[in-house]
């Protein structure tokens, strides 16, 4: 039986995806459950079938499964990618952008007033509004070069906090995560709450950094692109 994600795991998990090291993912994931991680780790599983690590088909299989069984923004993208990794069906190509997922995200759903940036397009490195005023070059305007990102505020960070309040099981915990998401300052009042419970916060952000990832995810395809790993060799 797989086992929830702890913070121990979930370094782990981390640390895997990060060195490129699919033999150790494909191990950690088939000891924990799937469904809290999906968007997480689909990229790293598809590397780890492109790789021919033993057991990587089958996570990209399960993988594929609770993707199209959960069907958030991003999950549909992130299923054709697996089933293309599987040789499965016809596939949307999108370019292959060595971008990180988080990063984005940063600039979709940050602060209305400060975030939003660009990413460049020959790196995939992601540049804040802020930051990039300062580094203007002579290829500034370069469409080839440089992707707009407008910054879309935190309506979905706080769609988030509802649909996670609905999976809490203590029906007291419930009313106050409820009560602290009412009017202005909902979003620190909520993780101020949710802090009284170690392991249901460390849950939501399990949850958040799902959803993120997906609607980044969905975002890039929408301009043809899709999430490669980075070059680490570099």
């Amino acid at each position: 039986m797989r086992g929830t994600w702890s913070e121990e795991s979930l370094r782990q998990l981390r640390a895997a995806r990060h060195a490129g090291d699919w033999a150790a993912l494909v191990a950690l994931l088939s000891e924990q459950l799937l469904a809290e991680v999906l968007q997480q780790v689909g990229d790293a599983v598809g590397d780890a079938v492109t790789a021919r690590v033993p057991g990587a088909e089958e996570l990209a299989a399960q993988c594929v499964v609770g993707l199209t069984e959960r069907d958030w923004e991003g999950d549909a993208e992130l299923a054709r990618q697996l089933e293309a990794a599987l040789g499965a069906g016809r596939v949307r190509v999108l370019r292959p952008l060595p971008v990180d997922l988080e990063e984005l995200s940063g600039l979709l759903e940050g602060d209305p007033v400060f975030g939003g940036g660009r990413i460049d397009l020959t790196t995939g490195d992601c540049w804040p509004q802020q930051a990039d005023s300062d580094e203007q070059t002579e290829d500034d305007e370069d469409p080839e070069r440089w992707l707009p990102v407008w910054c879309e505020g935190p309506r979905d960070g706080y769609r988030d906090m509802e649909l996670f309040i609905a999976t809490v099981g203590d029906a007291d915990f419930t009313d106050r995560l409820e009560i602290a998401i009412t009017g202005r300052g909902a979003f620190r009042r909520f993780k101020d709450v949710l802090a009284r419970r170690e392991d249901e916060l460390r849950r939501f952000h399990v949850f958040a950094e799902e959803r993120q990832r997906g609607r980044a995810r969905a975002w890039l395809a929408g301009y043809g692109y899709r999430p490669a790993p980075r070059d680490l060799t570099q």
